[in-house]
């Protein structure tokens, strides 16, 4: 009797779930096919719409606006119709400026053979030979500046220390206060003189190993403005700045009222510098050349050029598309003319503004700079393996910037890690590169080792065009 009843509950329980089944079964053809019609009548009604309104009511109108400009120009015009003043745009423009795609390495191959995985390449690099204590560094990539309060958080700007630590390479302040916490976490640390009132830290200077006056970058120039309640917290107390008062920083450093300045203000601050290297950080321009020589003239022992692809955490767009010239445009001009003073070994050339790939520093390094500067690339890594703590409802930055309210949520570790294996990665990449030329240092490399894909780089730059025929051991044949 047990096993008869416990089959037919077995059986009832069979034909309940098959009944569940096609019962299931049915809803789901049932509502696909009432799902796919109103999706159907949906779509026919929003075409019939499309292609029956009159030009100046029919949706498309936009489509024809975006297509004339951009989403980004029409988010922009209302960003200013808003509340009609300067809008901040963060991270550069999206203007295609010339760049290095169009120069291309020169392997060796037969006539020059590479050299084997195991051969050592030296990445080593010194920024200010003549300075009494040149800054050396491991790798040529340093971190850009990114100032803390008016731009990162204390989260970030520690991560990137740490990870500069680690690669033994260089971290910069950027324009923010003086953040004790960011140095001791760092190795190398660049102090960023800035034109605001907390840029002539005498704490930072005695702590840093390079100075880095700023008179200008890729996507700022002149002065800025700093609204009330625009900085909050820590960074407002280390910064000095009224809670109420607007504040706009000095257009220029102070104590410079002229070019004859410059020379008087770089003695004086050798004076408190230690021996340590003085660089000189510029918007490249069209009138590079009679920058560069007041910089010359006032003994500034490393300059650094940003080109028009640099990044901010906000600067107008008009300034980020507008002003300056290309990064390559700015190296090329840039060591050109250092050459031609006979400056060139005793001043050094760091390059910045758009370096995004192993490949383009190698160029860069190739055509005559010292070292790199990245901003773009260590700011994405520092959210490496973090993205889900804010996608989709906000942007990647929202984990870094000093003003949000999810910067907390940034694990410090993980970011330093994973900005220092970007560094490594593109290093050994480098280095690979470096062997596949048949050379063993970066000091080997030169323009012969990249040829031009266009007349128009080849004219820049200098480099040989890629379809002219090429020496063959002397001969012109």
């Amino acid at each position: 009797m047990l096993q008869t009843a416990l089959l037919v509950i077995a059986l009832s329980a069979l034909g309940a779930f098959l009944a569940g089944v096609l019962l299931l079964g049915l809803l789901f053809f049932i509502g696909k096919r009432l799902f796919r019609t109103i999706v159907q009548r949906l779509f026919g009604l929003v075409i019939e719409r499309l292609l029956e309104d009159k030009y100046h009511e029919n949706l498309m109108e936009l489509w024809s606006a975006v297509r004339r400009t951009s989403v980004q120009t029409i988010l922009e015009i209302s960003l200013r119709a808003e509340k009609g003043k300067l809008i901040e745009r963060p991270l550069g423009s999206p203007r295609r400026f010339p760049h290095f795609d169009t120069l291309m390495f020169v392997p060796g191959q037969m006539a020059r053979l590479p050299k084997e995985a195991n051969v050592a390449v030296d990445m080593k690099v010194t920024l200010g030979p003549k300075a009494q204590k040149p800054l050396t560094i491991e790798t040529p990539l340093m971190i850009s500046g990114m100032g803390y309060g008016i731009g990162l958080s204390e989260q970030a700007k520690r991560a990137l220390a740490k990870a500069a630590k680690q690669l033994q390479t260089a971290t910069n302040s950027g324009e923010g206060p003086y953040l004790a916490e960011e140095r001791q976490e760092a190795g190398k640390f660049i102090w960023q003189i800035s034109r605001s009132p907390w840029g002539h830290s005498p704490e930072a200077i005695a702590a840093a190993d390079m100075l880095e006056v700023q008179m200008g970058q890729g996507t700022r120039m002149g002065p800025f403005t700093v609204e009330p309640n625009a900085v909050k917290g820590k960074a407002q107390k280390l910064m000095g700045i009224s809670p109420v008062e607007t504040l706009v920083t000095p257009a220029v450093i102070p104590g410079i009222q002229s070019p004859w300045d410059w020379i008087k203000y770089v003695k004086d601050l050798r004076g408190e510098a230690g021996g340590i290297p003085i660089g000189l950080k510029l918007m490249a321009t069209g009138a590079i050349e009679r920058d560069l020589a007041v910089a010359l003239e006032a003994g500034f022992d490393v300059i650094v050029v940003d080109g028009a692809q640099g990044g901010a955490s906000g600067a107008s767009p008009m300034i980020c598309d507008d002003l300056g010239i290309p990064s390559l445009l700015a190296l090329v001009r840039a060591e050109r003319f250092l050459c031609e003073q006979g400056a060139r070994k005793e001043v050094s050339l760091v390059v910045a503004g758009g370096y995004a790939t192993s490949g383009e520093c190698l160029k860069a390094l190739t055509l005559g700079a010292d070292a790199v500067y990245l901003g773009t690339v260590p700011l994405f890594a520092l959210v490496h393996r973090q993205i889900h703590k804010i996608l989709p409802w906000e942007p990647l930055t929202q984990l870094v910037w000093y003003n949000s309210p999810y910067k907390d949520r940034l694990d410090i570790n993980l970011a330093s890690q994973s900005v220092a294996n970007v560094f490594k990665s593109m290093t050994l990449e480098m280095e690979e590169g470096v062997r596949a030329l048949g050379k063993t240092s970066l000091s080997e490399l030169g323009p012969n080792d990249l040829v031009a894909l266009d007349d128009w780089t080849a004219k820049v730059t200098g480099v040989k065009p890629a379809y002219t025929y090429q020496e063959v051991f002397g001969s012109k044949k």
